[in-house]
């Protein structure tokens, strides 16, 4: 039972990566011109230049909008890792796939100096410790229970929250600079419902770990 179980959480994990991945690299603002589409992996550089948010008027930190790769990184490694069989292919490519999702943070034009001035050095750190796990992939596989990584996915899921609130505290300050109402694009929803799916599989997993040590104890 715990084992099926687990392994009905493996394909939601990998659906959920999908839609995390196409909540980043979709358009959360959508405009027939090309150039006024703003997509989520666009929002942490983009939110600067918003006259609102630059002046303080509407409190954003930009950083909020990096959630978004680190719940993505963050969920290809835990999926590499995870105890239950996975054929070796889709482990190494989750492995070698949280490895661009965690550089996507780097800044346009960057330079080494740059990455640590003060206002990029904590996505910097941020960059480094996601591809120092992507790398210890192994060592996560043989320390860490399933359970604990169901807790961890659960937690990767909920992360992207805050990104959420600071774009719809943006959204009347966008209106103002497109000169009419906008909704949401598609990227959104993927953000949404990647979220939703990666916080079920975590739960599944929870569920199989706990739910296999009751019918242990009982029997």
């Amino acid at each position: 039972m715990a084992r099926r179980i687990r392994l009905t959480a493996i394909p939601l994990i990998m659906l959920a990566l999908l839609c995390l991945a196409f909540g980043y690299w979709g358009r959360w603002i959508s405009h027939p011109a090309a150039s006024l589409n703003i997509l989520g992996v666009d929002l942490p550089e983009y939110v600067k230049f918003v006259p609102e948010a630059r002046y303080g008027v509407i409190p954003v930190n930009r950083l909020v909008f990096f959630a978004m790769p680190i719940s993505l990184s963050l969920g290809l490694i835990l999926f590499a890792s995870l105890r239950t069989p996975i054929a070796l292919w889709l482990r190494g490519m989750a492995g070698l796939l949280a490895l661009p999702v965690a550089l996507s943070m780097l800044p346009p034009a960057w330079t080494p100096g740059l990455l640590m001035t003060p206002e990029f050095r904590t996505q910097t750190l941020i960059i480094m410790a996601l591809m120092g796990a992507a790398f210890l992939i192994p060592l996560w596989k043989q320390i860490i229970p399933d359970w604990l990584r169901g807790g961890l996915l659960i937690l990767a899921a909920l992360l992207p929250i805050p990104a959420i609130s600071a774009f719809f505290r943006l959204l009347p300050a966008l209106e103002k600079l497109y000169h009419q109402p906008l909704n949401p694009g598609l990227g959104l929803y993927g953000l949404i419902a990647g979220m939703a799916l990666m916080a079920v599989s975590g739960g599944l997993l929870l569920y199989a770990a706990w739910g296999g040590r009751s019918s242990s104890a009982a029997a």
